[in-house]
């Protein structure tokens, strides 16, 4: 059956305006290209069936197509319901992708699209938040015996790998793509600070520079977060758990406070930290009237909306992708793209730059367990080093970069004790 045959996209009309998104996000993908190159020359996954769980925009489309252009027959699927752009969808499926998925189905239906995926019964998987992972060891266990293992995009997929690891029921091998370098330090920062404010102004058109910002979490994301609200003019807030991210936060020149207390004179806040009820019912209890919230973390749990609902005498959409709930006592809270990623749920997620290094790890990784799978066992791994490095260099000679390398009485020097 062909990839039109079988796909389920919203409307094949939308094909045009899709190849030109991924045109453009291509030419800004010097690394993909590359390997994109080498793929074509070595078909490194020819005769392989890969199916893909990622957030379905322009640049994902583009891995897509880099992972074709090895030899493989792919399927792909959305990751989340919002993030997914429909046009996209029906130019991939125009060049012979089949595609499962469309802008905001409802649950189950967003559900269904993500199992049709796993039913073309891969041999590899690209996973996003461990959606894959989750079906595959949950209720579709059936089809997990011909797939050789996979890669994973995010901390909150690899937080769930390791779950199953821990417990013993891990039966692929995955490579932890998150916890690469190129990833955390790149794209987790700089991708994420960037895009999570262009999701936040495009969707308020409002001002950021003199706001208090309340940044919830400072791992890498929130790091970038931080960065890019400093520099847009804000006053910074940061809330952490953990006590050595937080003395970071306090040496980078921020505020911290517990959330209570950055609860009541918050106006902006970012939740990236993958927990589920870091800003919750006594939270809203004490914000300021007008207060905006959001999420730049992974699932929609980050805001408890059921507690934020319960307090609602009415709740209604005042703009795209802005829900006000009206509270008892006259004060109103927003919330931002239904608590989703507020970077791709309401804007085109990180820049394709960006991209590039993350889904050449991905296309990189995917072959490494390819060519390893038998001897890497059900458990998760890092990104070989090599691969990170590989990147990096790729990027760097993109961008006419030229670096130092040791020589030989440098090597000698570092190895010897004396």
């Amino acid at each position: 059956m062909s990839a039109r045959d079988n796909s389920i996209v919203a409307n094949m009309a939308l094909a045009h305006e899709g190849h030109l998104k991924i045109d453009w996000a291509s030419a800004h993908m010097p690394v993909l290209n590359r390997i994109r190159a080498q793929f074509e020359k070595e078909q490194p996954f020819k005769g392989l069936k890969v199916s893909i769980c990622l957030h379905l925009e322009a640049k994902t489309a583009y891995l897509a197509k880099v992972v074709q252009a090895g030899g493989a027959e792919v399927t792909i699927t959305g990751s989340n319901p919002l993030s997914t752009q429909d046009d996209v969808c029906a130019a991939l499926v125009e060049d012979g992708i089949t595609v499962f998925a469309k802008y905001n189905p409802d649950p189950e239906e967003f559900k269904s699209l993500i199992v049709r995926a796993l039913e073309s019964k891969p041999d590899l998987i690209i996973d996003d938040g461990g959606d894959f992972a989750t079906i595959l060891h949950g209720e579709r266990q059936d089809l997990l015996p011909q797939i050789r293992g996979g890669a994973e995009e995010t901390t909150t997929g690899i937080t769930r790998l390791k779950a199953l690891e821990k417990e013993g029921t891990l039966k692929l091998p995955m490579v932890a793509v998150n916890d690469a370098y190129c990833k955390y330090l790149f794209d987790n920062r700089y991708g994420t600070g960037q895009s999570a404010f262009d999701g936040i102004m495009r969707t308020t058109n409002l001002i950021i520079a003199g706001k208090n910002v309340v940044v919830v979490g400072y791992g890498w994301c929130g790091k970038g977060v931080a960065m890019r609200a400093r520099g847009l003019g804000a006053n910074v807030i940061v809330t952490e758990v953990d006590a050595i991210k937080a003395v970071e936060a306090h040496m980078d020149g921020f505020t911290v406070l517990p959330m209570m207390e950055a609860a009541k004179v918050g106006e902006l806040f970012i939740t990236v930290t993958g927990v589920k009820d870091v800003i919750r019912g006594e939270h809203y209890d004490v914000m300021r009237s007008g207060a905006i919230l959001c999420n730049a973390g992974h699932f929609d749990v980050e805001c408890n909306k059921p507690e934020l609902a319960a307090r609602a005498v009415e709740k209604r959409t005042v703009r795209k992708n802005i829900e006000e709930y009206r509270l008892e006592d006259g004060r109103s809270i927003y919330l931002l793209a239904e608590g989703r990623l507020v970077n791709l749920a309401a804007g085109d997620g990180h820049p394709a730059e960006i991209m590039d290094t993350t889904f050449a790890l991905q296309a990189l990784s995917l072959k490494y367990v390819n060519d390893n799978y038998q001897s890497i066992g059900a458990k998760v791994i890092n990104v070989p080093y090599e691969l990170d490095d590989q990147v990096a260099r790729y990027k760097l000679e993109s961008l006419g970069i030229s670096i130092d390398t040791l020589t030989d009485e440098q090597k000698k020097y570092q190895e010897s004790w004396t």
